[in-house]
């Protein structure tokens, strides 16, 4: 099974099981990591913003339109930021590094 590895903000890394299929996020949640997802994959939010490994960014499939639109709200944003929502697990992303960044901002909140 691959595995993935969370780094939280204070630079604590965990790797986990990554079942093919499934999303960061979803990988996150699973695991208890504090990665919110308040739209719950739909695109509507970017509090599942992660910064991928810069080894792995260009292994990952382009961001959508949509992905880079919400990006732009994300709080600490990077040039290897995605949506963790948006990131599907695959036997070529064994080993995919993600860092939690520090902070999210949910527009879905008032």
């Amino acid at each position: 099974m691959p595995k993935i590895t969370f780094i939280d903000s204070d630079g604590n890394a965990k790797e986990v099981d990554a079942p093919v299929g499934l999303s960061v996020l979803e990988i996150a949640h699973k695991h208890g990591f504090d990665l919110e997802g308040a739209c719950e994959g739909s695109l509507a939010c970017s509090t599942c913003h992660v910064v991928v490994d810069s080894e792995w960014f260009d292994k990952l499939d382009e961001a959508t339109e949509e992905e880079e639109d919400m990006l732009d709200l994300a709080f600490g944003l990077t040039h290897t930021s995605r949506l963790g929502c948006q990131i599907k697990i695959t036997e070529e992303l064994d080993g995919l590094k993600v860092t939690l960044p520090s902070g999210t901002r949910n527009m879905l909140v008032d």
